[in-house]
C-alpha cells in the first residue's frame, strides 16, 4: 500500500469517528487540519446534491481556519476541538455568513460576529465549515424553505431529516462533520437526531447562552423556552460540547458559574429508570412500543431497575396532560411577533367555548394570551419543576420515545397546522395531526429539564429509531451518561447505506 493510500485509508476511517477521535489524531499528528477539511469538503461535494443539509459555506475562509489549526498544532498548542471541522445550525450567528433562519426577509443579513456559543466552539479550535437548513423561522418538524430548499434523509431521500436542526442531524449521519451545534424547543435537537439516528442533547433551560441565535440580529432576551445544545454521532461528545457551552453569559460571568453535578452513576446496574410509553389519554403506537420495549429489555438485561407508572403512588409523575396544556400556552406566546393564524386555525379560535381547557385551545388563544394569564402559566411550570425534582429523589432518568413515528416522507401541504401525519396502531394506521406529534418532545422542555436523545438501532423499514432520557434539573451529565453507558454495551450510531468512508455513488433512497 502505498503512502498515499495509507493516509487516504486514515481519512476514511475518521469519517464517522467521534470528534473526540479526530481531535486525538490532529494532536498525534497523523492527520492535518487542512487534509480533515478536504475530505469533509469532499463528502459534502459527494452527496449533497441529493441531501441539501449543508447550505451556506465558505470554503476558503474554512481552509485558512484550518491551516491556522495547523500551525496551532504544530507549536505544541492543543484545544478540545482544535483542528476538527464542524458545521452549525443556520440560525446562529457565524461572523460573515448570513443568518436568516429561513427567512427571505432576511436573506442579506450577514452576521458581523459570532453567536456565544459559535465563538465558544471556535475558541476550542473547531474549523467552521457551513450552516445547515432549517424550516421557515424553526417552525416545523421538516426543514426546507424558499432560500434553501428541502434537506433530505439520508436514509431515504424522500422523508425529511426532521426539523428545525434537520440539516444538523444529516450532515452528521452523512458523515459530513463530528458535532453539530442546533436548538430545541418543540424538540428541534431531539427528532431530527432521532430521524437519522444521532444522538441530540437539550440542556437544562438557561445552561446555554443563546445570544446571536435568529432574526432579527441584535436582540439581547433569549426566547423563553428555547435552549441551544450539540448534536453528534456519539454520548461523550454530547458532554464534551456541553463543558464548552456553559458560562458564556459574560453579565452572569462576573459573578455566577454553573458546576454541573457528576452523572449520578457510572453503571447501568446502579440506575433507576421509569419508563413511559403511552401517552395519557392515547393508544400506544407501535413505533413507541419498539422504541421503549427495546430499551426496557438491554436495562433489565444489565440489572437496570426498571418501572411503569402503574407501579407508582398516585401523585408522584406529574400530570403530563396537564403540563402540556401549560406548554402549548407558553410554547404559543412566547414569539414577540407571533405569525397570524391560518383561516382554519382562526375559525377554530372562535367556536372555542369559553371553558375549553385543552391544549389545543390554549394554543389558539397563546398569541392574544393576557400577561396575567402567563404569570399563572409561568407559576404552574415552576411549580412543575418542583414535581419533577420529587420524582427524581426517586428515579435517575425517565425514559420515552421521542415521537410515535420514524422519519415521515416529506409534505409540504398548507397550512402546516392542518397536516396529518401516518402513525401506525394496532388496529391499524390512523392520521395523527401535526400537533399531536410533539407530546413527547415537550414533556421535558416546559420544566426546563436536560433531555438527550440516543439511537437504540432501526425498525422493520431500515429507519433509525431512538428514545430520550429525561433527567433532573441541571443533572445534564446523567442522562448523557446514561446514554453513553448503554452505547458502550448495544452501539449506538450506524451509518446510512451509500455512505461509506470509501468512493460511494451517491445518497441511498430505499
Amino acid at each position: 500500500m502505498t503512502t498515499q493510500d495509507l493516509h487516504s485509508s486514515l481519512l476514511d476511517s475518521l469519517t464517522f469517528a467521534s470528534a473526540r477521535t479526530q481531535a486525538e489524531a490532529l494532536a498525534a499528528g497523523r492527520v492535518s487540519a487542512v487534509d480533515l477539511l478536504e475530505h469533509a469538503l469532499a463528502r459534502i461535494s459527494q452527496f449533497d446534491n441529493d441531501l441539501n443539509a449543508v447550505v451556506v459555506r465558505n470554503d476558503e475562509g474554512a481552509r485558512a481556519a484550518a491551516r491556522e489549526a495547523d500551525a496551532a498544532l504544530a507549536r505544541g498548542e492543543r484545544g478540545p476541538l482544535l483542528g476538527v471541522p464542524i458545521t452549525v445550525k443556520e440560525s446562529f450567528d457565524v461572523a460573515g455568513f448570513v443568518t436568516t433562519s429561513g427567512n427571505p426577509d432576511h436573506a442579506n443579513n450577514v452576521a458581523e460576529q459570532d453567536s456565544l456559543a459559535v465563538a465558544a466552539l471556535r475558541a476550542a479550535g473547531a474549523v467552521i465549515v457551513g450552516k445547515s437548513n432549517v424550516p421557515l423561522a424553526l417552525a416545523d418538524l421538516q426543514s426546507y424553505n424558499a432560500i434553501y430548499g428541502v434537506s433530505n434523509n439520508p436514509w431515504d431521500a424522500t422523508r425529511t431529516p426532521g426539523g428545525s436542526s434537520g440539516g444538523s442531524a444529516a450532515a452528521l449521519a452523512a458523515g459530513y462533520v463530528a458535532l453539530e451545534l442546533g436548538t430545541d424547543i418543540g424538540g428541534s435537537i431531539r427528532i431530527p437526531a432521532h430521524f437519522n439516528g444521532v444522538y441530540g442533547h437539550k440542556p437544562t433551560a438557561g445552561l446555554v447562552a443563546m445570544r446571536g441565535t435568529g432574526v432579527p440580529s441584535g436582540r439581547l432576551a433569549d426566547r423563553d423556552l428555547s435552549v441551544a445544545g450539540p448534536l453528534a454521532r456519539t454520548a461523550s461528545d454530547l458532554e464534551l460540547a456541553l463543558d464548552l457551552l456553559v458560562n458564556l453569559e459574560p453579565l452572569a460571568a462576573k459573578a455566577w458559574k454553573a458546576t454541573l453535578p457528576p452523572a449520578r452513576h457510572v453503571q447501568l446496574k446502579d440506575f433507576r429508570v421509569l419508563v413511559i410509553d403511552e401517552w395519557p389519554g392515547s393508544a400506544r403506537s407501535l413505533h413507541e412500543a419498539l422504541v421503549v420495549e427495546r430499551v426496557v429489555e438491554r436495562l433489565r438485561t444489565q440489572g437496570a431497575k426498571v418501572s411503569r407508572p402503574s407501579e407508582l403512588p398516585s401523585g408522584l409523575l406529574p400530570d403530563l396532560t396537564a403540563s402540556h396544556r401549560v406548554y402549548r400556552s407558553l410554547l404559543g406566546s412566547s414569539l414577540a411577533s407571533p405569525p397570524a393564524l391560518s383561516k382554519a386555525a382562526q375559525k377554530r379560535l372562535e367556536a372555542l367555548a369559553a371553558d375549553d381547557d385543552s391544549a389545543d385551545a390554549a394554543w389558539l388563544r397563546a398569541p392574544t394570551l393576557r400577561h396575567s394569564d402567563w404569570l399563572q402559566d409561568n407559576e404552574r411550570r415552576v411549580a412543575l419543576r418542583h414535581r419533577w425534582e420529587r420524582l427524581f429523589e426517586t428515579f435517575d432518568v425517565v425514559v420515552t420515545p421521542v415521537a410515535p413515528l420514524p422519519a415521515f416522507r416529506h409534505d409540504h401541504s398548507e397550512p402546516k397546522d392542518a397536516r396529518t401525519y401516518p402513525v401506525e396502531f394496532e388496529d391499524g394506521t390512523r392520521e395523527v395531526p401535526f400537533f399531536d406529534l410533539f407530546h413527547w418532545a415537550g414533556l421535558p422542555v416546559l420544566p426546563g429539564l436536560p433531555a438527550t436523545s440516543f439511537p437504540v438501532g432501526l425498525d422493520d423499514n431500515g429507519l433509525p429509531v431512538s428514545a430520550q432520557a429525561v433527567g433532573p434539573y441541571l443533572e445534564d451529565r446523567t442522562t448523557i451518561a446514561f446514554a453513553q453507558l448503554l452505547e458502550e454495551v448495544y452501539g449506538g450510531f450506524i451509518a446510512p447505506p451509500g455512505f461509506s468512508a470509501g468512493p460511494a455513488t451517491g445518497a441511498s433512497r430505499p
